[in-house]
């Protein structure tokens, strides 16, 4: 993995006039935890995930990531915003290419840092690096009514398959 922080040029678009922001990334290490653990709580909240019980559960979930190199997880911090996305990354197999594929987990930038470009940025990362790590593809998902993210998604080059995906619910 790498460990260097990636800056790259955006234009913000919250702004009458383009102003050039730098997102700068970061994969996140143990040190990170708190700022990735915040961000990642925003993104449960935005899909409704209940926390109450456990609410450190995302901060030993991401930790465990972490540690053992489960996942990759980016950090998008924006000038005068602080670290305000993150993005995470799981290494898996496509029988149908028999090669790698990365599925693209989790997405989210907190609302101080929309428009910023942070979300596209991570999105352009994530691509770079499973293209160097040869992968297939990166694989997603996003509820239905996410029209904003499925809207940065094709923009992006995304194609929305034509498989139903099923999920059987053990917990």
């Amino acid at each position: 993995m790498n460990d260097q922080p990636t800056q790259c040029g955006v234009h913000g678009q919250a702004q009458a006039h383009a102003h050039a922001h730098a997102v700068v990334l970061r994969d996140a290490a143990e040190a990170d935890l708190d700022v990735a653990a915040e961000l990642f709580r925003g993104y449960l909240d935005f899909y409704g995930v209940d926390l109450d019980q456990d609410p450190e559960r995302p901060r030993a979930f991401l930790a465990e990531r972490i540690r053992d190199g489960g996942s990759l997880v980016l950090l998008a911090e924006v000038p005068g915003a602080g670290t305000v996305g993150f993005a995470q990354v799981y290494r898996t197999f496509s029988s149908l290419s028999m090669r790698s594929a990365w599925v693209l987990g989790d997405l989210y930038v907190a609302p101080s840092g929309r428009r910023s470009g942070a979300a596209r940025t991570l999105l352009r990362e994530v691509l770079r690096r499973a293209a160097q790590a040869g992968a297939a593809g990166v694989q997603l998902e996003t509820a239905y009514d996410n029209r904003i993210a499925q809207g940065l998604y094709e923009a992006e080059g995304f194609v929305r398959e034509e498989f139903h995906l099923y999920f059987h619910d053990l917990g």
